[in-house]
């Protein structure tokens, strides 16, 4: 095994914890708002936990989005080392 395969953030355990403390966080922040009031420019922003479902709503669309440009920007493979065609062999002898 080489020492970057069991890279710290790669460990199981290190995961499990990070997914645990991160979603303790959002928890709090979202519970946070029965505490602080809300002031934004349009009544949307003041709905309960609107930054949590809108970053999670906007980041499924960047994927969704990626995915479909992925799909559309393919290329094959073997997309630089196809053969040349017989013009392109004639025109460089």
């Amino acid at each position: 095994m080489r020492a970057h395969d069991n890279h710290w953030l790669t460990r199981p355990s290190t995961v499990r914890i990070l997914w645990i403390v991160f979603s303790i966080i959002l928890g709090i922040t979202v519970a946070l708002q029965f505490l602080v009031p809300v002031k934004g420019a349009f009544a949307i922003e003041k709905t309960f936990g609107f930054g949590a479902w809108y970053g999670f709503l906007a980041c499924v669309l960047m994927v969704l989005v990626a995915k479909v440009l992925g799909w559309l920007l393919k290329r094959p493979e073997d997309y630089y080392q196809s053969e040349p065609s017989a013009q392109e062999s004639a025109d460089e002898h």
